[in-house]
């Protein structure tokens, strides 16, 4: 067999150490690399018999049964390094094997590098994942209110796993928020993920990450998955129900297990991190129709934190309306207020979009009002028609 002098400059540049056997066992070629990795002479070993000079060599026997070995330690003169040996094929013959050889200490170091660029992102991940809103940001005058605070947090203080519902605009982003910063990882990151916003390949890529592959020149840099970077604080994943089945399946042993492995790897990675999740839809309905696994649901809603809609805790409104309007009133710095017959309009309506829905109209009542006191001619006709209604306290 011969190299030819093309392939021979290619393989003589490359940084991994090459050697080829022809079909006899003899090696023909061996590049600069293979003698920097194994301190073997290019004329110690060149133009003899492998297995004379390599007894527990591989290779060989690679070429003659045509299954190729990836990933196999070696070691030679106290010199680690990891060999993929495979057959070289020409027109359906075999005719000769080729050895890729990586030093360890090239892995160790690469490995090193990677393991600091994880403790430098998680460093950033938790400066970067602050969760925004602590107990204080709950307006809370309602008697229900206060008690779900109260009880908030009460369940803030130990690591079992949340599950937040309630109808949308209820303020569950804003409790998840508050139950972690008011909890014993609280210097530590709060990551959150919509699993409605992501398909099933991209959501799994984005919590478990991808094993870095040193072969594949397509994926050599890997990517470190959130349920790593998450590591000591929670993780806040939002529309649950919209997690895919298969999904549901890997994360219930991760909850399991507390360990992960990222796609394309085989270790087990160890990780440590608080759940809570929210959801708008009734799990259990979902669960007999087949749609979300039983026992996930158990292990994520070991606490359940139900959120009143705002209809059903109507003495929040005012405090929540005056709240909305002053933070406009900082930011545009213009002084502004409600009038009594606007609040009591506000305070009676039943607002099927809940905070979000009441944090709108007051926005959109702010930005179209010429005075100081917004009055009942600014408000939506939805709005003036609940004047009519049975509901309207005078």
């Amino acid at each position: 067999m011969k190299i030819d002098n093309n392939l021979k400059n290619i393989f003589d540049s490359l940084y991994d150490g090459i050697l080829i056997i022809d079909k006899n066992g003899i090696v023909v070629y061996t590049n600069p690399s293979y003698t920097r990795i194994t301190k073997i002479n290019k004329e110690d070993i060149e133009n003899k018999r492998l297995l004379d000079v390599r007894k527990d060599s591989h290779l060989t026997k690679v070429m003659k049964t045509g299954i190729k070995e990836i990933g196999q330690y070696r070691t030679i003169n106290n010199i680690k390094y990891i060999v993929n040996m495979v057959p070289i094929i020409e027109e359906e013959k075999i005719v000769g094997g080729i050895s890729v050889l990586n030093d360890m200490q090239d892995i160790q170091r690469n490995l090193d590098k990677t393991l600091a660029i994880l403790d430098n992102l998680k460093e950033k991940v938790k400066i970067l994942n602050k969760s925004k809103y602590n107990f204080d940001s709950i307006i809370a005058v309602d008697k229900n209110s206060i008690e779900l605070k109260n009880y908030s947090k009460k369940i803030s203080l130990n690591d079992s796993n949340i599950l937040i519902s309630g109808e949308s605009g209820t303020g569950k982003k804003v409790y998840a928020h508050a139950i972690h910063n008011g909890s014993n990882r609280a210097s530590f990151p709060f990551i959150s993920i919509n699993c409605a916003t992501f398909s099933k390949e991209n959501l799994e890529k984005e919590l478990f990450g991808l094993e870095q592959d040193v072969f594949n020149s397509e994926n050599t840099r890997g990517k470190i998955g959130l349920l790593q970077l998450v590591d000591g604080g929670t993780l806040f994943l939002d529309e649950i129900s919209e997690l895919d089945y298969s999904l549901q399946t890997k994360l219930l042993h991760v909850l399991q297990e507390k360990t992960l492995t990222q796609i394309g790897g085989l270790k087990e990675i160890k990780v440590d991190f608080r759940l809570i999740c929210t959801t708008n839809k009734d799990l259990l309905e979902l669960v007999n129709q087949g749609k979300f696994r039983k026992d996930l649901y158990y292990r994520i809603s070991v606490i359940p934190l139900n959120l009143l809609p705002l209809k059903s805790r109507r003495e929040d409104i005012p405090a929540l309306a005056n709240k909305f309007l002053k933070d406009l009133s900082i930011k545009y710095r213009k002084e502004i207020s409600f009038s009594e017959e606007v609040m009591k309009l506000l305070s009676n309506y039943d607002w099927p979009g809940n905070i979000r829905e009441l944090r709108n109209i007051v926005e959109f009542l702010f930005n179209i009002s010429d005075s100081t006191v917004i009055t009942v001619e600014y408000l939506p006709d939805y709005l003036h028609l609940n004047k009519k209604s049975k509901n309207y306290k005078n």
